[in-house]
């Protein structure tokens, strides 16, 4: 796969398109690509990113819309970039934004009259349960066990569908992002909420289930990929793993970060957890595709990720 560059009058400059801009993956995307010269962007979401000095504020999910065509049309990428995704909610929700708009996506990039390259975020739930104490390879059998893991794989085929058809595509399978600006929706972020409640109300902390493993990877090192994909010659792999490579129990998690915050009271599981984690109690990236397709390798460790992640909770408080 080649990235084709488009030629501007005065100088060649790579345009991005970047989706889901305002997002937790998006925003650190964003910032990564705003810190080369010569790079244009021009972002996508439904809010606004004053940060942008390009930004179209569109509802890319809405009935009937997906105006995809029109976008590119527009814009003129020659690298699209999709961080947008939904994690919860009502199952034709979930499908709206993960099976609809990447499929709607790949069939304007298809048609268009220019090439472009896609770079698409799929998700380590797309595995679902895995062999434990075995690294997950991009060969692993998926077997998603909920709505979120069976929407995000079915893009992830549509993606490597539209490769075999000529797209220059390829699909970063993301583990367990977290660091500053992590949402409740995920571990890291609902324990820093978490701790947050609890120093103000003198209570204890509750969490879900402690002993299921995961791989937590920096949301910046998530960048440092998305990047390096976008700008990569080529890329033979259709699916590439963006993890640490290395499996953490929540509660190790959990006390590293109480460890960070201070906070000395006792850590209670209050509840079964999601039935997602309850079927994936183990889950650890192998990631020496990527490194040899990017040459990419992750750089920050999880007690920096969590450092950052307390320090910029705190401030939104």
């Amino acid at each position: 796969m080649t990235v084709h560059i488009r030629q501007s009058e005065e100088i060649a400059v790579p345009r991005v398109l970047l989706l889901g801009a305002t997002g937790f993956i998006g925003r650190h995307v964003h910032r990564r690509l705003t810190e080369r010269a010569g790079l244009e962007v021009v972002t996508v979401a439904r809010g606004p990113l004053p940060s942008s000095s390009w930004h179209i504020r569109l509802d890319l999910t809405a009935e009937n819309a997906h105006p995809i065509g029109g976008l590119l049309a527009r814009t003129a990428p020659d690298i699209v970039i999709n961080c947008a995704g939904l994690v919860g909610g009502d199952p034709a929700d979930l499908a709206a934004c993960n099976i609809d708009l990447p499929a709607a996506l790949v069939r304007a990039a298809l048609c268009g009259p220019a090439r472009v390259r896609l770079v698409h975020l799929g998700s380590a739930a797309e595995y679902g349960r895995v062999v434990t104490g075995e690294p997950v390879t991009e060969q692993t059998p998926t077997r998603p066990v909920g709505v979120y893991g069976i929407t995000k794989l079915a893009a992830s085929r549509l993606v490597c569908l539209a490769r075999v058809a000529g797209l220059d595509a390829v699909v970063l399978r993301v583990f367990n992002p977290i660091g500053p600006g992590s949402p409740p929706g995920n571990v890291a972020g609902r324990l820093a909420q978490e701790l947050l409640r609890a120093q103000a109300e003198g209570d204890e902390v509750r969490l879900g289930p402690l002993s299921a493993v995961r791989d937590f990877i920096d949301v910046r090192d998530v960048a440092e990929a998305v990047y390096a994909a976008a700008l990569a010659p080529e890329i033979g792999d259709p699916v590439l793993n963006v993890g640490s490579g290395e499996g953490v129990t929540v509660g190790e998690l959990a006390k590293a970060l109480t460890g960070i915050a201070g906070y000395t009271g006792p850590i209670r599981q209050a509840d079964a957890g999601s039935a997602r984690s309850a079927e994936v109690p183990w889950q650890q990236a192998e990631i020496s595709a990527i490194g040899k397709a990017l040459d990419w390798r992750p750089a920050i460790d999880l007690a920096t990720s969590l450092s950052d992640l307390w320090q910029e909770a705190q401030c939104r408080t």
